[in-house]
């Protein structure tokens, strides 16, 4: 896309930026499936019973079943993304190789549709396939950048470090605290968590920080009661 000089100097990014923000989004809100289910799991078990162990047994495997579903569903999703985007690239290579007068009237023509006149557009249309006609319709027509296509490998392991990141805190809180402070303490700490996770998502997106920190923390805290609340019922009825 051709930004005008003033567009440049006001909002000014480097290359990839919006990519690590994704990433950086994505991250957060692993932590944050992290720290509500394994929270969850460790709450639920910690009222049934005082003994740590069954605890500590149930948190870990909770935190690497999360862990590995994370990386399987994210790398599979990816995968497809990946996929999608490297079959319109190729489709839109040939197009380029057998149709080039079309595909730069269709380039000039996204240009004129976004507001340019015609000879600025055809001019811009120009300077970028004598630059790189590849990238030039890659980015105008598909929104895609071929030098920078999703990694499903990168994205698994990003999911999973995450997920196993914000999974620890509910898991050392529950089993590092005394048996009588445990629940409230943990339920505390996780709220504490889950409000900052909910105000760094809304930073990166730019969205509403009070709506996003409550949306996060009142999630969190209810299905820390819930699991409480079946972990008590269990925890009697096995008794």
């Amino acid at each position: 896309m051709a930004d005008s000089p003033a567009t440049h100097s006001d909002e000014p990014h480097a290359p990839g930026t919006g990519a690590k923000l994704n990433w950086l989004r994505a991250g957060v809100l692993g932590a944050n499936d992290g720290i509500v289910s394994t929270a969850g799991i460790v709450v639920g078990v910690a009222a049934a019973t005082v003994e740590r162990a069954p605890i500590l047994t149930a948190g870990i495997a909770g935190l690497a079943a999360g862990a590995v579903s994370m990386a399987l569903g994210e790398y599979v999703s990816v995968s497809t993304q990946r996929d999608t985007e490297k079959a319109l690239l190729d489709k839109e290579r040939g197009e380029l190789r057998d149709m080039p007068e079309e595909e730069f009237s269709e380039l000039v023509a996204i240009y004129e549709a976004k507001g340019l006149s015609g000879e600025t557009a055809r001019q811009v249309a120009v300077e970028l396939t004598e630059h790189d006609a590849f990238a030039a319709h890659a980015e105008a027509e598909l929104g895609i950048d071929p030098e920078e296509l999703t990694n499903p490998w990168q994205a698994a392991i990003s999911s999973a470090v995450s997920f196993t990141v914000g999974a620890l805190l509910p898991l050392l809180a529950i089993v590092l605290l005394p048996a009588n402070l445990r629940i409230p303490l943990t339920f505390v700490i996780v709220c504490v968590a889950l409000a900052l996770t909910g105000w760094i998502s809304a930073v990166v997106g730019k969205a509403d920080v009070p709506k996003a920190v409550l949306r996060v923390t009142a999630g969190g805290a209810i299905a820390m009661a819930v699991t409480y609340g079946i972990g008590l019922l269990v925890g009697h009825a096995v008794g």
